[in-house]
């Protein structure tokens, strides 16, 4: 199969060219990707001079004078079921992260969240790369990941987000994160968001040229064929998909502009109990859905929501029946609820449903699954986690070529 270069590194999409390599990432992520999840990133001698403009909770103490100033949302991508052709678009893999906002105005650093939340505290081993290695002024936009060794490792991604700063700490030196940058939406003074995203990527790549990891840039593609092997291959590493972005395209704050193709398969999945919706109690909120291990023992691997209204209240009447005599088999609270109900009716083990997943953490769906319809024709123990693909492993290595 065709690796990602000669196309593989940066797209000097303006000029139409293929990717230029850079020498950071030959030397470092041409290693595999067991040497690049072992590899740690200490905690710099250097972080208290970036930490002393930092306020508690990861604001700066003085209000940031940039020409794209926080607080401000991320651009979002609307999913489609094919990649768009033709010499519009430039084609980026989707990394399964948390999307993150870096700012940086002289000693200040602020990393700002998809939902404009500080992430600083979280991870504490960026900072100083950003200070030493961005420019004094500047704002870009990425993804924070987690490299393990079968890939992006989300789970510890999570792990993350934990409030005591002692914990924070062991964590950043055990399991370092890095960030993968693929926007760039002010440089100095200069506000670059009405600059169409070939010029952005252009600069972007000028800008992280010598850059060193824990900072890396995404690989770009124009050619649809390379996209679609991005698609197919790499999600053994943990990517999410493909992204498409309009050559032309301005940064729009907030909407989805951008194109997104995921990964879709179906699993029949037994209807182990629902949740009544949070604003109505007298309709159904989500399915809670389970599939059965070798040994007949039911694990909860997820759920499924996004019904009409309509949807929901026949879904009360088609559930009644099951309610009686259920006992209790999954639906365990979540450590990330922040104090949400997720209180649940337990129903009898007999429904089948068949739903829709882009992507599995472990033996779960990493994303609320889809609806599709009522599997009568199946039987509660034909649904095994056997159906749940795994993906052939891929080292993080090849995506950067």
């Amino acid at each position: 199969m065709q690796n990602p270069s000669p196309e593989g590194r940066g797209c000097r999409a303006a000029a139409g060219e293929g990717y230029h390599k850079k020498k950071h990432f030959q030397k470092n992520l041409s290693e595999p990707l067991t040497r690049l999840a072992a590899a740690s990133h200490p905690l710099p001698s250097g972080e208290g001079l970036v930490r002393k403009h930092i306020s508690q909770f990861g604001y700066p103490k003085n209000p940031m004078q940039l020409a794209v100033n926080p607080p401000i949302s991320p651009m979002l991508a609307k999913r489609v079921d094919q990649l768009p052709s033709g010499a519009a678009w430039i084609f980026e893999p989707k990394w399964d992260g948390f999307r993150a906002l870096i700012f940086r105005d002289g000693g200040d650093v602020l990393i700002h969240s998809r939902e404009q939340k500080p992430l600083n505290r979280y991870f504490p081993e960026l900072l100083d790369p950003i200070q030493s290695q961005l420019p004094k002024r500047c704002v870009l936009d990425g993804e924070i990941v987690i490299a393990g060794k079968n890939g992006l490792d989300f789970e510890s991604l999570q792990l993350r987000l934990h409030p005591a700063a002692s914990r924070v700490r062991l964590l950043s030196e055990t399991t370092p994160a890095s960030v993968v940058f693929f926007d760039l939406l002010c440089e100095g003074s200069r506000d670059l968001r009405s600059t169409p995203f070939a010029r952005r990527r252009q600069r972007l790549e000028a800008m992280l040229a010598a850059s060193a990891p824990p900072l890396h840039i995404t690989p770009a593609t124009q050619n649809p064929s390379i996209a679609h092997e991005w698609f197919q291959r790499f999600e053994g590493a943990g990517l999410d998909g493909v992204i498409a972005k309009d050559r032309s395209g301005i940064y729009e704050p907030g909407k989805r502009v951008m194109l997104k193709m995921k990964h879709e398969r179906d699993c029949d999945c037994v209807v182990v109990g629902f949740r009544w919706h949070r604003e109505n109690r007298r309709i159904v909120g989500s399915l809670l859905l389970g599939l059965f291990d070798h040994n007949g023992v039911l694990h909860h691997v997820g759920v499924c929501s996004s019904f009409t209204e309509a949807a929901r209240r026949e879904l009360v009447a088609i559930l009644k029946p099951y309610r009686t005599n259920a006992a209790a088999e999954p639906g365990q609270s979540s450590r990330w609820s922040q104090g949400k109900d997720l209180s649940w009716e337990p129903l009898r083990p007999e429904l089948v449903a068949e739903v829709a997943y882009d992507h599995r953490q472990g033996d779960r769906f990493r994303h609320i699954a889809q609806f599709r319809r009522w599997r009568k024709d199946k039987s509660p123990e034909s649904c095994t986690l056997d159906q749940l693909e795994a993906p052939v492993p891929q080292e993080l290595k090849e995506i950067f070529g």
